[in-house]
């Protein structure tokens, strides 16, 4: 099968095309992932080597555990379930020095981001961007908890089952950290 009929696969579909040894589905499903997974690293760890080797780590740990992945679960959660408990091990072992999450894709290769032409005005940019910087140093300071919890949410966009099912805890108790880390958030951001 051609790369752009492999494109169109399922995740499940190609992870069972590795599992039956398939070496080219396995590359497809990491280049799928990659950036999702360096950038949930990031977010936790707030530290770019740090997100590069976890990312590379998930996808080792990925590889070696594929027999283990059942079809029928999502690959999605199972795959972002590995990287966050990479991350959350990273954090408990070592204390991080805070280091600001800014967007810097455009250095060392990544994808730069295009201004559309029709852009807003720069006191607008400057002020979005400000509150942007004040977001993400609030969220900086969570508790690993909670961190995990409103990264997987709000920049990797997953649902409350399925952060329920990454990080193996019930449903209500994503509730309550999401609402623990919004109150959280939103008196660091009302006090600055």
């Amino acid at each position: 099968m051609t790369g752009a009929g492999r494109s169109s696969l399922m995740d499940e579909e190609l992870a069972a095309r590795a599992q039956a040894g398939d070496v080219s589905a396995f590359a497809d499903l990491v280049e799928r992932y990659k950036h999702r997974l360096f950038n949930l690293a990031l977010r936790m760890l707030r530290d770019r080597a740090e997100a590069e080797d976890v990312a590379q780590e998930a996808f080792l740990h990925v590889f070696r555990a594929l027999s283990s992945f059942r079809v029928e679960e999502k690959f999605s959660t199972w795959v972002y379930k590995i990287a966050s408990n990479l991350c959350i091990d990273r954090l408990r072992r070592v204390k991080r020095r805070p280091v600001p999450l800014a967007d810097n894709h455009a250095e060392e290769g990544g994808p730069v981001r295009q201004v559309p032409d029709a852009a807003p005005l720069p006191a607008d940019l400057a002020e979005t961007s400000e509150l942007k910087r004040n977001i993400l140093a609030a969220v900086e300071t969570l508790p690993a908890r909670y961190r995990v919890v409103v990264v997987l949410r709000h920049f990797q966009d997953l649902s409350y089952e399925e952060i329920a099912q990454v990080l193996q805890i019930p449903i209500g108790t994503v509730k309550t950290r999401l609402f623990r880390a919004r109150e959280a958030l939103k008196h660091k951001l009302e006090g600055s």
